[in-house]
Parts: structure tokens; C-alpha cells; sequence
């Protein structure tokens, strides 16, 4: 039975073994959430180039690249979608090398479903409670409740296209976005494109940066843009 809560939320599960993968999708999608998969950390690691997730579930030990390496570079990259990472080694080493490169939960194979989804909740809930307390980068505070932003003197209130894409940079802050992912973060799967990405940065600007000297949201040429501190700029 779909769960209200949950719906919607779209989920990546990376996870070599068919049958866990197999039975972990099944009841997930039977819950309400969105499930995409892969088998391999390649593989999951241009998914998570490309579209926004909600929550990861990660197995540790996958071909060609593994688990520690794939959440590794995910939080490199300035990711902090919440992952729960799988293992079938239940030795305090491990558990202290996933939480070491970014990840927020562990569970030991083999597992039960009603468990693997407990904390997938709390993991949610978790990270619904942090946004709350709203997101800073500098002298900007940014409250995602009532989707308005606050530098120095400055404040005012952000369409929704212009909350989900300040909400990503300062996420992501100073690390660059890719226009591609910058897209799919903003609009979906559907919808958007670069024209439409450029509009809305410039729009965003006229907000957050015209009234100062020094400007936070940068393009990087060719590739995307990143939030910085006011005194840190060196791209533009």
C-alpha cells in the first residue's frame, strides 16, 4: 500500500545482486516511491550526474566502481542527497569508511524490507528538518519554507523555479552545477532546457546579486554555474 508521505519521492538504488535489486524496487514502488536502477557504479554515477534524487540506496561492494567511490565523488561534486548504504560485511571498519566519504545511514545485509525503508523515512525526515532551518552561503540566507531569500539589507520572495535552483547552488555552493543537471533539479524530466536555464539564472541575479558590488551565483563557461561567497570569486 502507497504510503502519502513518500509519494513522489524518487529513489536510485545501486545494487549488483538481481534479486535484492529486484525485491527492494517491487516494494519500494508498491510504497509510492519513484525507484530507478543500476548495477553498477558507473552506471550510477552519470544518473546522478543527470537527474535529482531524493534518496540513494548504495550497496557497497558494485562492479567497476564501488560503493565508497561512487558516494566519494558524490559529495566531491557538492551532492547531499541522503544515502543509505547496503554491505554484507558488518565489521566497524567499513561502516567507519561509508560515513567517512558522506554516507548518512548503514544496513547489513540480509535485511528487511520494512526496515530498509524505516530508515529511508528517518533519513527523509531528517533531511526535510535541516532544510527547514534554512540554507546560508555567506551573507545569504535562503529560508525554503517560505521560499525567500536574505543578504545584508536586502530580502525578497523567489518563484518556485527560482527556489529550486537557489536551493541547488547553495547546496552545491562553491562547488559548479552542470547546466544538464541544473535542469533536471529545476524542471524534471520534462520540461526546461539551457535558454530556459539561462533566463532563470539572470532572473535570479536581478534578485540576489544587483544591489551589491560583488556577485555570488558565477557562470563557469561550458559548464555551469556555482554560488560563492562574496569575496571568493575568481571565475568571472
Amino acid at each position: 500500500m502507497a504510503n502519502d508521505a513518500v509519494i513522489g519521492l524518487r529513489v536510485l538504488v545501486v545494487e549488483d545482486q538481481r534479486d535484492i535489486a529486484e525485491n527492494v524496487w517491487d516494494y519500494l514502488e508498491r510504497r509510492g516511491y519513484e525507484v530507478d536502477h543500476a548495477y553498477d557504479g558507473i552506471t550510477a554515477t552519470r544518473l546522478l550526474e543527470s537527474t535529482c534524487y531524493d534518496l540513494i540506496v548504495l550497496d557497497l561492494g558494485l562492479p567497476r566502481l564501488d560503493g565508497i567511490e561512487v558516494c566519494r565523488q558524490l559529495r566531491k561534486r557538492g551532492g547531499t542527497v541522503p544515502v543509505l548504504m547496503l554491505t554484507a560485511r558488518d565489521t566497524l571498519d567499513d561502516k567507519l569508511l561509508g560515513f567517512e566519504v558522506g554516507a548518512d545511514d548503514y544496513l547489513t545485509k540480509p535485511f528487511a524490507l520494512e526496515e530498509l525503508e524505516a530508515r529511508l523515512r528517518n533519513l527523509i525526515r531528517r533531511a526535510r528538518r535541516d532544510e527547514t532551518a534554512g540554507l546560508v552561503v555567506g551573507r545569504l540566507r535562503f529560508d525554503p519554507s517560505g521560499q525567500r531569500f536574505f543578504r545584508d539589507h536586502q530580502q525578497g520572495q523567489l518563484t518556485p523555479l527560482q527556489a529550486r535552483l537557489l536551493a541547488a547552488l547553495m547546496r552545491a555552493s562553491p562547488n559548479v552545477l552542470r547546466h544538464a543537471e541544473l535542469v533536471t533539479t529545476v524542471w524534471g524530466t520534462e520540461g526546461g532546457d539551457s535558454t530556459a536555464l539561462h533566463g532563470l539564472v539572470h532572473s535570479l541575479r536581478q534578485m540576489i546579486d544587483r544591489p551589491f558590488e560583488h556577485a555570488m551565483l558565477l557562470s563557469v563557461h561550458g559548464i555551469g554555474y556555482r554560488l560563492v561567497e562574496a569575496a571568493d570569486q575568481d571565475d568571472d
